[in-house]
């Protein structure tokens, strides 16, 4: 063909990478890896057979990971760990700078491996996987040069355990290694078992670079393997990002054991375009949403919602783009899509299309030819879809776009919001207004403007709702991997005495008081509990004062429609939060020596620490006020064409158990923090001592309050704390008293990913100064990160 006709043509030829010394490095491991422990590879005692999936041929043998395996890397890390935190930051940052300059140093050699064992193309582990993790590593050094200043009053968590997915292997390495190990920690890392190559070829890079010996620790295996470090009782915190099921098992089996936990998992992205946004624009918007990576990102934005008046023509321009992308070898420069990493993906791919055409969706792909061999799937559109279908719900994880319409912008985000998932999302408009309003409403962690698929080691990620929780990156993601200084001393509680109820003597012929059973507060009125009973309410002498209701999982679930319903509260103005706070500080201030009296009667204290304790949970109510406007977001300033503003919001409806011991304090110190947010809460306070909650009702009710923000619902902890952790409408519980309460709540939050605060039976001081700040209120929001162009 003449150079003529090339140009009349305009196809692509090929654009070959050599593997020469990736297949090198294989030959030099005799294709055969055991696990990295302790500085250096292990002998392997069991193995398994990893195949390329450009061409399913036999790559590597593999370390299976026995309990054994775990324990010893587990070993070496904690045996690291201690002199690995008390490095001086700088000594630390200087380690990451040297991991960063070997990875540059190494980049192509670690791109072509990583496209040959995921099969993804070499353009994007070249240009997007190697450099943004050596881009983390270097960020994240920074972090540890300023961890002194950056984050005082904090120390590591300790031993990491952290399982990473095959979608993104080297990159997923290099988020979750950077900001642990820049923060004092050591890790146990267990890479996927389809895509285990660049994790163990970091290890050899590592050891060069002069890493201490345990700090990193990397062992390969199957779902069994990342179970046994999941279960390690030497195991301080789980990372985890993959599937939701995982995710949901992985919470479960940590339940109670005080491991902490961040879950990155499953999205269902929507991909929102407004009439007036560019179309041709957008419409590359599509192919970096969807196609990249053949689809194989938990973010992908595969659920295409297009304002009615474009969709016809944007799914036409949408089509014609499909027939130009090229699927082939990942190591070829000039195709658009790879291999998917293996058959079973494939067949899961092909299976959820096939139920999606069933339910009535129209499907396209595009006639472009597909290699004979290999694990290969073309680019898909899914037209007709309706919101409940199948392909609409569930994540695919593959190169497949569904669409589906609006009418207004309302419309749009009930549609985004219409989904289980919520990790990101992608709006289109060529006003910025418009952009920024369905921003604030759409429920996920981040959303880019204008942008698809944008990331950055200064620019937090994760989701919301069952795309996990925790933030990974950024300032947000370096608090996942440290803890308050004063958490990490606490004592267990001591165990609460029973006090037998005392009969009242028959010859007592003093007039009775008159009767007064304090009831529930639920949507801003006093309620009588559904079930009709009521619990007494002892002196420390066994003397009844009082009776309060006995609320149930109606009650519950009232209190939780209550709280649902008072959504405006996260849209008022934090000076509006403010001002409520300021106010119900006053009026509590008012009735202070009423308060004082009645702590004292339950609890049977001095007067003097009764008083005392008022006067905190006034001081801590003017506090949370003051904070109501202070604790802001940030602006990223990634080194992209763009800022990312890091906007902190409630976190929703949240179920807050109170702790028994400081009845008014306690429940102030938890709930204080999340009304200022903007969260609604329902609470349930203090079991033995329940009166200073059901007297603070009527101070709420003239302190302007709206109702449904804060209710209340006396009771048994627990099986109140379990109705919570049930209910899907619920979003967060926070819950302080026995170790068991901690365990049952963490457990069965899994059913809906419900962010958890607990103290596992371990008491508070809640007058020290560390009861209250930006620690809680960390707590008390999630971040979300939204790109926005700016600049040039």
């Amino acid at each position: 063909m003449s150079i003529a006709e090339h140009f009349d043509d305009m196809s692509y030829g090929l654009s070959p990478e050599s593997d020469a010394e990736a297949r090198a490095w294989l030959a030099r491991h005799n294709h055969s890896f055991g696990h990295y422990i302790a500085g250096g590879f292990t002998t392997p005692d069991a193995s398994f057979q990893t195949f390329e999936p450009a061409t399913g041929k036999p790559l590597a043998q593999l370390a299976r990971g026995s309990a054994a395996d775990v324990d010893a890397a587990v070993a070496a890390a904690r045996k690291a760990q201690t002199a690995w935190a008390k490095l001086p930051g700088p000594a630390r940052a200087r380690h990451l700078y040297a991991l960063a300059r070997m990875i540059q140093r190494h980049a192509r050699l670690i791109a072509v491996v990583e496209a040959i064992d995921n099969g993804k193309p070499i353009r994007e582990t070249r240009d997007i996987d190697v450099p943004l993790a050596a881009r983390h590593f270097t960020h994240h050094a920074g972090w540890a040069q300023l961890q002194a200043t950056a984050f005082p009053d904090h120390v590591p968590v300790g031993v990491i355990g952290q399982i990473i997915p095959w979608n993104f292997p080297f990159l997923m390495l290099a988020w979750k290694l950077a900001p642990a190990l820049a923060l004092g920690n050591t890790v146990v890392l267990k890479p996927a078992e389809y895509t285990s190559l660049t994790a163990l070829l970091f290890a050899e890079l590592a050891a060069a670079a002069g890493l201490p010996a345990g700090v990193v620790n990397i062992v390969t295996g199957e779902g069994d393997t990342g179970a046994l470090l999941v279960d390690h009782p030497d195991i301080d915190k789980i990372a985890f990002t993959g599937s939701t099921e995982v995710g949901r098992l992985i919470r479960q089996r940590t339940a109670g054991t005080g491991k902490s936990l961040t879950l990155e998992l499953g999205g269902k992205s929507p991909f929102i375009v407004f009439d007036d946004a560019d179309v041709d624009g957008a419409v590359e918007g599509v192919v970096d949403a969807i196609w990249f990576n053949q689809g194989q990102v938990c973010c992908a934005g595969s659920r295409l919602l297009l304002q009615e008046g474009i969709a016809g023509d944007f799914i036409r321009r949408l089509k014609r783009r499909m027939e130009t992308l090229r699927v082939g070898s990942p190591l070829d420069k000039s195709i658009d899509m790879g291999a998917i990493v293996a058959p079973v993906q494939a067949e899961r791919i092909r299976a959820l299309v096939a139920q999606g055409v069933a339910e009535g969706a129209s499907l396209y792909q595009a006639a472009i030819d597909l290699p004979a061999n290999g694990c290969f799937y073309p680019p898909t559109l899914l037209t007709d879809v309706q919101p409940a279908n199948v392909v609409a719900q569930e994540e695919i994880f593959g190169p497949v776009a569904v669409t589906m319409t609006f009418r207004t912008p309302d419309e749009a985000v009930q549609l985004a919001n219409h989904s289980r998932y919520g990790l990101s999302a992608s709006i289109w408009s060529e006003s910025i207004s418009l952009a920024l309003q369905v921003a604030a409403k759409v429920e996920a962690g981040v959303v880019w403007v204008n942008a698809t698929n944008l990331f950055d080691a200064a620019v937090g990620f994760g989701g919301r709702k069952e795309s996990g929780f925790g933030r990974e990156g950024g300032r947000e993601g370096a608090y996942e991997y440290l803890k308050p200084k004063a958490m990490a001393g606490r004592k267990p509680r001591p165990v609460q005495p029973q006090i037998a109820a005392r009969t009242a003597s028959a010859s007592d012929f003093a007039v009775p008081a008159i009767d007064r059973t304090a009831k529930l507060f639920i949507g801003g009125k006093q309620a009588r509990p559904d079930g009709n009973y009521s619990r007494p309410v002892l002196t420390p002498k066994g003397a009844v004062i009082a009776e309060v209701g006995e609320g149930n999982r109606k009650d519950i679930r009232n209190a939780v429609a209550a709280a649902r319903k008072a959504d405006a509260w996260a849209n008022t103005t934090a000076h509006n939060r403010a001002q409520v706070l300021y106010y119900i500080a006053e009026n509590l201030s008012a009735r202070a020596t009423e308060f004082a009296a009645r702590i004292s009667a339950m609890t049977g204290r001095t007067t003097a620490k009764a008083d005392a304790e008022v006067e905190a949970s006034i001081d801590r109510l003017f506090s949370y006020a003051a904070w109501a406007d202070k604790y802001e977001g940030t602006v990223h300033n990634p080194p992209l064409r763009g800022v990312a503003l890091a906007m902190n919001e409630p976190v929703g409806v949240v179920g807050v158990i109170c702790p028994p011991e400081a009845p008014l304090l306690g429940l102030i110190s938890l709930t204080a923090p999340l009304i200022a947010m903007g969260n609604r809460v329902v609470a349930v306070p203090s079991a033995p001592h329940p009166l200073s909650a059901t007297d603070f009702y009527s101070v709420l009710e003239t302190s302007d309050l709206p109702d449904g923000v804060l209710n209340i619902v006396t009771g048994e902890p627990q099986p109140l704390a379990e109705a919570l952790a049930t209910h899907a409408d619920v979003d967060a519980i926070w819950a302080f008293g026995t170790e068991a309460l901690s365990e049952a709540v963490e457990r069965l939050s899994a059913s809906n990913l419900k962010r958890t605060f607990v103290d596992h039976g371990r008491l508070t001081d809640w007058h020290y100064p560390s009861a209250e700040g930006a620690d809680w209120l960390r707590h008390a929001t999630e971040v979300k990160n939204i790109w926005i162009p700016y600049g040039v």
